[in-house]
């Protein structure tokens, strides 16, 4: 089974959409179609319309910016069309405030009232993970309350959930910890498809932006990405495979403490490790405790950039050996657990940068409630029960927005 996707269903049946409209688009490299052609190019040679602006998310449009790493504006060589940066400083009347990782002001990630001026359409298509953490589904929330505001129409071209579209786990975010990786209150693992948010976010959340959703023919709930029939693109630079993209919704806490997720290596999000971890001792223990899907080996790595760049880590690598039922926020609380027990004095909690009070690992939880418990020497099974009892919540709130 081959998938279409809302990019290849708009050039089949619904370019009278934006026919004869100046048009905006929010993208980057990942918006092709299955002969791995850019939306850009198609709108350029088969379509009506007068692109006028390309707006890039966190990445940058060509995704060679790493995460965190401010992107300037620049022009499409091919065309001249200017390409708007939405990963950039907030600018005040004090000057600029150089935040990283996200935690930043609102203005600086959706686009600008003078860069939508000529705009009468503005057309979102990017690859998400199916993470509530990703950025690029926050872009597009702030892009369609730019896009209300304004009066704009908003075309939101859907793309297969990678990791597919029944799975939800994790607490679902809590509004005290929002920020840029997590902006409304949805779980760690959501379930969902760009299009079935931007539903959810514009009815739901009232942004009430012109919204159109053209969905995919083809995908249902249950498929992985390999099963599409679509070629994959990396989402971003540490996301190389679909296997990434599995442990990530749970791998990622990772980046709120001082061990390594992985960054700086071919198997980013899969090995995790720090230099002062007894990696034998960890993978023992984690195999003891017969997590569903996945085995645990030990390994030592040297980044080559991000945390402990250029030092040797020993740790673990995660081999998943049964996508159904691996269970990534599980498998990463049950990791933290261990390595509380086992290295509590070494291992910290990473401060909110930029913040004197909280941590940036509340904000990828979406909640403290994890932090906490898991230094009280809580049991992470029961943890993780409470947050599935959250996610369930979710489960019942998104049937409403589903398109498939």
């Amino acid at each position: 089974m081959r998938v279409k996707t809302g990019l290849e269903i708009l050039f089949q049946k619904e370019l009278g959409l934006i026919e004869g409209m100046k048009v905006g688009l929010i993208t980057n490299y990942t918006a092709v179609n299955s002969k791995l052609i850019h939306l850009k190019d198609l709108l350029i040679s088969k379509a009506k319309v007068d692109l006028v602006a390309i707006f890039a998310p966190e990445h940058g449009f060509w995704g060679s910016a790493q995460a965190g790493e401010y992107v300037q504006d620049e022009f499409d060589e091919e065309t001249g069309v200017p390409i708007k940066s939405l990963y950039r400083p907030a600018v005040h009347a004090e000057g600029p405030e150089y935040v990283v990782d996200s935690i930043i002001a609102k203005e600086a990630r959706a686009p600008l009232t003078e860069s939508l001026e000529e705009v009468e359409a503005l057309i979102f298509d990017i690859q998400d993970v199916g993470t509530r953490v990703y950025t690029y589904i926050w872009t597009m929330a702030l892009s369609m309350e730019a896009s209300a505001k304004l009066d704009k129409l908003y075309i939101v071209l859907d793309r297969p959930n990678p990791i597919n579209g029944l799975t939800v786990e994790g607490y679902v975010l809590d509004v005290r910890f929002k920020s840029f990786v997590g902006m409304l209150p949805i779980p760690m693992r959501h379930g969902m498809t760009v299009g079935e948010l931007a539903l959810l976010f514009n009815e739901k959340h009232r942004i009430r932006a012109d919204l159109r959703v053209i969905p995919m023919d083809g995908w249902e709930r249950d498929m992985w990405f390999d099963q599409t029939g679509l070629p994959w693109i990396m989402p971003s630079p540490n996301l190389p495979t679909l296997d990434t993209a599995l442990v990530y919704p749970g791998m990622v806490l990772f980046e709120g403490t001082n061990v390594s997720e992985g960054r700086g290596t071919t198997r980013p999000f899969e090995t995790i490790g720090a230099p002062w971890i007894d990696g034998r001792n960890l993978a023992n223990k984690l195999n003891e405790l017969n997590l569903s899907g996945v085995l645990f080996r030990e390994v030592r790595f040297v980044p080559t950039f991000s945390k402990y760049a250029g030092v040797e880590c020993k740790g673990v690598q995660l081999h998943v050996i049964d996508r159904e039922s691996f269970k990534p926020f599980l498998v990463a609380i049950c990791m933290l657990g261990e390595m509380l027990k086992e290295n509590f004095d070494e291992f910290e909690w990473i401060k909110r940068p930029g913040r004197e009070k909280g941590y940036y690992f509340d904000c990828l939880a979406g909640t403290d409630k994890i932090r906490k418990a898991l230094e009280e020497g809580s049991d992470p099974f029961e943890l993780y029960k409470e947050a599935q009892a959250s996610a369930q919540e979710f489960r019942i709130e998104k049937e409403e927005y589903l398109l498939y």
